[in-house]
């Protein structure tokens, strides 16, 4: 018996509109259900889960999550992205919302550091294509440099799928993009 993938996040939070707020608007979550004032379950857009992120509301009083800083704790979710035009799209609303607090390319992948309303950090990344990868790509996993988006998006393309071999397997997308073809 082997873990498949990750199902769903569970967040605390202190305003749990504020937070459904955010992660409706500036990443794209849909809410599925609510329970009034207590919690809120989310789906990312593309996906078929029932929920993928969960919030459930503390209140006010609640204090920073010490994660990290003097106790031990989750550093960040990371959720990945169809085409470096999404992250090029979710880069701009995150600045826009004061969210995003950095970019990395990390080789094969290309990903921007957000937090949320109550300073919990995430990840959004997109992944080189397996056929698409090169050996630089590769040897440069080990390494983290700040990301040049533009230069990536001139490189693979707007809408260049992501993660094709790798994250999303063979069979799965549309034909067109499992013969390495830009759409």
């Amino acid at each position: 018996m082997a873990i498949h993938r990750l199902n769903h996040a569970v967040l605390y939070v202190r305003d749990l509109d504020r937070s459904v707020a955010f992660y409706r608007d500036v990443l794209g979550f849909r809410v599925e259900m609510t329970m009034a004032g207590q919690a809120a379950f989310l789906q990312a857009a593309g996906s078929t889960n029932d929920h993928d992120l969960a919030l459930f509301a503390l209140g006010d009083q609640a204090s920073d999550s010490p994660a990290g800083r003097t106790s031990v704790g989750l550093y960040h979710l990371a959720w990945e992205v169809e085409t470096l035009g999404d992250l090029e799209e979710l880069a701009a609303k995150l600045a826009d919302a004061g969210g995003l607090v950095g970019t990395s390319d990390h080789g094969s992948t290309k990903s921007l550091y957000g937090k949320d309303p109550d300073g919990l950090e995430f990840e959004v990344v997109w992944l080189i294509p397996a056929h698409l990868l090169t050996d630089a790509d590769k040897a440069a996993k080990s390494t983290i440099r700040r990301l040049d988006l533009a230069k990536e998006v001139k490189r693979f393309g707007a809408d260049t799928h992501g993660g094709l071999g790798i994250s999303v397997p063979i069979g799965v997308a549309a034909p067109a993009v499992e013969a390495g073809q830009r759409s």
